[in-house]
């Protein structure tokens, strides 16, 4: 199996090409400049990772987004990135042909491959079946001899809409299905691509999962709120505040926080990251953040509600601790995206 070095090759891209991605990768991660021989010699010497994707109750928006994730990796050496032995959305078998696959790429990688849940999943099988089987029993069966779990959306991380009141399925998020594994869990609605894609490449390159935070997130992407790394956060700290949509001060760019905007509750990396390869976030667009990455976030009320100070726990005082860290971590990033507008050479 080929090594995603060789695929940069045969896909008629430079060392230079690789080796920007490998530094841009490891600066994704969160990792120390120390870490970047020790990534290239990973990229060079492993195979590309075994990945296993489940679909339960979902709408396929996850993986849409994974397949646009373009800001690290040229788009032709995504789907080249990973060996994708099974994906209902992507593959081409259908029906007893696509299971048989399935069960052959699980029997062939035991404990070697990854496997990506997307929507959550329901004990009760009559509301979601796949070749006979209910989702809860596939869930089980992939999950037994996997290397990894991996949660990608809020579906598959906190449950989702599916399990929006009064949850007519009894839908549960992956994790509770699987009570006593470790799972990480990407959430949003959809996740940003490229933090799927670098959290597999943590996996592969240095053969675990990069740290948690309390709700199995990654902390890299999930370690600060959007107020944290937000951009128009310095309006917000000078009380200057949009009151609605087509007022001066929304044109003139001020906080959205009356507006509605969850952002001073939400974790998540969109600030940074941003949205196709790196050119927008919804906030940037003048739209609030409504918090799709938070668990429940369908059930707090309505959107353009403002929240309250017994909402968001803390005042501006304590958000505020968060800055310096977050204002580094968003240079960063757009470096990263900057290097990466020219693509191929």
């Amino acid at each position: 199996m080929n090594t995603l070095s060789e695929i940069f090759r045969k896909r008629g891209y430079s060392r230079r090409d690789f080796l920007k991605f490998a530094s841009l990768t490891t600066a994704l991660l969160g990792l120390p400049p120390s870490m970047f021989p020790e990534i290239v010699h990973a990229l060079e010497t492993k195979p590309k990772p075994v990945v296993i994707w489940l679909e339960f109750q979902d709408c396929a928006g996850c993986s849409e987004s994974f397949i646009r994730s373009t800001t690290i990796m040229p788009t032709e050496v995504l789907l080249d990135f990973i060996s994708l032995e099974y994906h209902e959305t992507l593959m081409a078998p259908a029906g007893e042909y696509a299971e048989e696959s399935k069960k052959e790429a699980m029997e062939r990688y035991k404990g070697k491959y990854i496997l990506v849940v997307e929507g959550s999943v329901t004990p009760n099988g009559v509301y979601c079946t796949v070749g006979g089987k209910s989702n809860y029993e596939l869930l089980k069966e992939a999950a037994e001899n996997t290397a990894a779990v991996v949660s990608v959306g809020s579906c598959a991380s906190w449950g989702g809409i599916p399990k929006a009141e009064p949850n007519p399925t009894g839908a549960v998020p992956v994790y509770e299905a699987l009570k006593g594994k470790q799972v990480v869990n990407i959430p949003g609605c959809p996740p940003i691509g490229d933090v799927m894609v670098a959290t597999i490449v943590h996996f592969l390159a240095l053969g675990k999962l990069p740290p948690l935070d309390n709700l199995g997130r990654p902390k890299t992407f999930y370690g600060q709120t959007i107020h944290d790394r937000c951009y128009r956060r310095a309006f917000y700290n000078a009380g200057k505040f949009a009151e609605s949509f087509d007022d001066e001060k929304a044109r003139n760019g001020y906080c959205l926080y009356k507006v509605g905007c969850k952002g001073p509750i939400t974790r998540n990396a969109c600030p940074t990251i941003r949205w196709n390869g790196g050119l927008s976030f919804p906030i940037q667009s003048g739209h609030p953040c409504f918090g799709c990455s938070e668990p429940d976030f369908w059930d707090r009320g309505f959107i353009y509600r403002p929240l309250s100070v017994v909402e968001t726990g803390f005042g501006v005082e304590k958000i505020a601790a968060g800055v310096a860290v977050g204002a580094a971590a968003g240079a960063g990033i757009a470096w990263i995206n900057k290097k990466l507008r020219g693509g191929k050479k």
